[in-house]
């Protein structure tokens, strides 16, 4: 990686050092809540600990595995997936050779060096100071904040009115499973493998873990899903996960729930280093790789809010109000360091409303909101994609909201067929008197960009006459709205007769 060049701005002694904002973190958060800055007319710097801007998201998280993730899907529909089918849709065994690792992950550099390009140079045309190095928060003086930013031996003192912590989250790993970055991984280290595994046991059923499970069960590997819950994706529609199930098992992944592992072990099996995976049960796996998944924590180590006391958890998170003001009144914090939802289209909201609130913004004619919107969409990059928006059928339920359900499956539209997606489904949750939707739920393809026309109709309060009204091209995916639409309103005129 190439240092960056320092904003003129910066260079100083005294004055260059003074600023109405300094936000801790380069990540969405950070992006959002100092562009906010900048074009209210803020003086705002930027502290980044690493040579590249971007933050987890572009160099480690988001942006790697979901290049990685379209690589190896790109890979399964020429060699397995559409080009690729035997009679019963599985790869033959000639088909399930498994591709070069450095190939697939050739288009994941060239997108993280161009995205954290883009976010510089919107950084510098904004006019935001960029320092590399630690953070410290070292004192606070009235109505004032100081952070110390230290690179080797160089040290910076920065002052602002306003400080906004976007530290993020690393992943975090129980004492008795040691990440070697070898053959024992966690989502940081994961896609620096030198080949594909042809065994890997994953440790989580979380979103991450079955993103990971998916795409490299797709790309042939033998996969064992992990989880010592009774469920994976817990909070996903109960339908919607009997058909990514569905499709582990027809990529020969295999899923144990209500097991853990207690411990790994590095072992010499068949001539080569492997990983002995020991579960709850007594069960031993023996593995090419292990992908350790089982949460993250706030990367608030060493950034001195103790001193100040901010409050913050057992998982380092910072605990904030629903403006994401700490009890500090003039620092804030967003993204994955205040924990759920920690998405980055959630982060991104954040770091505006957290700027916005701070400068009194909304009041200066400024559009923008100063606290998060109830309704917004999830993404869930696995293989199928799975997006969702609203109430599942469980909290209905529990609820006791009368609903009906709308389906429409991509195989019996014409765009699956094109595709080859013959495990989509489109789901509508429709209130059985006022016809609103309660929610939306996807898998399969784009579905987390389909997922943004329920998010629309949902927000301005319609009903599935929108969808039945309306004209779709074709052939696409989005169709499936309103064949969903009329199957839900059919089955509702059916309740009504009977």
């Amino acid at each position: 990686m190439t240092s960056k060049k320092k904003p003129t701005s910066a260079t100083s002694a005294n004055a260059a050092h003074q600023f109405d904002l300094i936000v801790i973190g380069s990540g969405p958060a950070g992006q959002r809540a100092a562009m906010q800055g900048a074009k209210a007319g803020k003086r705002v710097a930027v502290i980044e600990r690493y040579e590249k801007v971007g933050g987890a998201c572009v160099h480690w998280g988001t942006i790697p595995s979901k290049s990685f993730r379209e690589s190896v899907y790109r890979f399964s529909l020429g060699s397995r997936g559409v080009l690729g089918q035997d009679s019963e849709g599985r790869a033959s065994k000639d088909q399930r050779k498994l591709p070069d690792l450095k190939r697939l992950l050739r288009r994941r550099d060239r997108v993280i060096r161009d995205e954290a390009n883009v976010i510089q140079h919107q950084l510098g045309r904004n006019g935001i100071s960029v320092y590399t190095g630690e953070a410290t928060l070292v004192g606070k003086a009235p109505g004032r904040a100081t952070v110390q930013v230290t690179q080797g031996k160089k040290t910076h003192r920065l002052e602002a009115d306003y400080v906004i912590l976007a530290v993020g989250s690393s992943p975090v790993s129980p004492p008795h499973i040691p990440i070697d970055g070898k053959l024992v991984h966690d989502s940081d280290t994961i896609l620096e493998m030198k080949q594909l595994p042809r065994s890997l046991c994953v440790l989580g059923a979380g979103i991450i873990g079955c993103e990971y499970a998916s795409m490299f069960s797709i790309a042939g590997t033998r996969v064992t899903l992990v989880d010592r819950r009774d469920t994976i994706l817990a909070s996903v529609d109960r339908e919607i996960v009997s058909h990514l199930v569905e499709r582990f098992e027809h990529d020969r992944a295999e899923v144990l729930l209500k097991e853990e592992a207690t411990s790994v072990e590095i072992i010499q099996k068949r001539g080569r280093k492997m990983a002995r995976v020991r579960l709850s049960s007594g069960k031993k796996l023996d593995v090419d790789a292990v992908l350790v998944s089982l949460g993250r924590g706030g990367n608030t180590a060493g950034l001195g809010l103790e001193g100040l006391g901010i409050e913050v958890d057992s998982r380092g998170q910072v605990k904030v109000d629903p403006q994401f003001r700490t009890n500090v009144p003039n620092i804030y914090a967003v993204g994955d360091v205040v924990g759920a939802p920690a998405l980055a289209a959630t982060s991104y909201e954040q770091g505006r409303i957290a700027c916005a609130h701070a400068f009194q913004l909304q009041k200066q004619g400024v559009a923008v909101e100063t606290q998060m919107p109830e309704l917004f969409p999830y993404g869930i990059y696995t293989i199928p994609e799975i997006s969702m928006i609203g109430k599942t059928e469980e909290e209905l339920k529990t609820a006791g909201i009368a609903y009906v359900v709308g389906r429409s499956r991509y195989r019996e539209l014409a765009r699956g067929q094109i595709v080859g997606d013959r495990w989509g489904l489109l789901k509508l949750l429709v209130d059985a008197k006022t016809l609103k939707l309660h929610g939306v739920h996807i898998i399969g393809d784009n579905a987390a960009d389909l997922i943004h026309i329920g998010q629309a109709v949902m927000a301005f309060d319609g009903d599935v006459n929108y969808f039945i009204r309306s004209v779709f091209n074709y052939p696409t995916l989005a169709e499936a709205y309103k064949t969903a639409a009329f199957h839900a309103f059919n089955t509702l005129r059916g309740l009504t007769r009977s």
